[in-house]
């Protein structure tokens, strides 16, 4: 996907300069300040593990992200809570993407993605090549280019989508559901490598796509926060064990497709 590439921005003195992106941000390094577990006393007694990362520098973003992550006693769900705060003077950007990967057993060949959406855009002219076969995989394949494909998912009447992940024998799955309006874009990525090289797929529903900040600004991908500002997202997983599950899931999602028939991109979307 994305690589560490320059974007502009205007300094302490006014003037125009550059910095280096990284991938993932300076989030996914710096520790959190602040951990606590706590279990509910009422019943169904939802266990809750919630941290606080800061980013903050001088002349710079001054971003807390405070997040949960929790499930129930016996449950095959989680939850992942996040609220983002802008705690500086000043409208700040950010990005917020969930990449969340799922390799073998449930990922082999014949395994299918699962997601009702408008369009579909291959991130470079590689995986242009294979955009009909964007939703199905391979077994693990020694020398596999990754392959990244951007969606624009369908919501339901309240606003939420689901998104999925099915074996071959469609008797076991994993689905995110989400509201659109906190995590309007999916990104899935494939990498069906060879097993010691990280066979495994991504499913990323996020505030935009994994291109250089610089792009997605272009595309009004880039959110921001006003002065004391937050934005809210959360993502409920869910693990299936049947194939009667596995079914009704997969129904779930064609009901959000309905007759709506996704555009498929053949070429990638331009930088700007």
């Amino acid at each position: 996907m994305a690589t560490r590439a320059p974007d502009k921005f205007i300094n302490n003195v006014g003037e125009e300069a550059t910095m280096e992106l990284t991938l993932h941000g300076k989030i996914a390094n710096i520790p959190a300040s602040e951990v606590e577990v706590s279990i509910d006393p009422a019943p169904p007694y939802r266990i809750r593990l919630r941290g606080k990362v800061h980013e903050r520098m001088f002349y710079g973003p001054k971003l807390e992200l405070q997040t949960e992550i929790s499930t129930e006693p016996g449950s095959t769900s989680f939850r992942i809570e996040d609220v983002i705060t802008n705690h500086g003077g000043q409208e700040q950007e950010f990005e917020l993407l969930y990449h969340t990967n799922y390799g073998h057993p449930l990922l082999e060949e014949g395994s299918t993605f699962l997601a009702a959406a408008s369009r579909v855009t291959p991130f470079n002219e590689h995986a242009a090549k294979d955009i009909a076969q964007y939703a199905t995989y391979t077994g693990p394949t020694p020398g596999f280019v990754e392959e990244v494909y951007c969606l624009h998912p369908l919501a339901d009447k309240d606003g939420r989508t689901t998104i999925g992940l099915e074996n071959k024998a469609r008797d076991r799955a994993v689905s995110l559901t989400f509201p659109v309006k906190d995590l309007p874009y999916v990104t899935m990525w494939k990498n069906t490598t060879s097993l010691p090289e990280g066979y495994v797929t991504g499913l990323e529903p996020g505030t935009n796509f994994p291109a250089n900040r610089r792009i997605e600004r272009a595309h009004g991908r880039v959110p921001k926060l006003a002065a004391g500002e937050n934005h809210h997202a959360a993502i409920d997983f869910q693990i299936y064990t049947t194939a009667e599950e596995t079914q009704r899931l997969s129904e779930r999602i064609s009901a959000l497709q309905g007759e709506v028939k996704p555009v498929l991109d053949e070429k990638p979307e331009k930088e700007d």
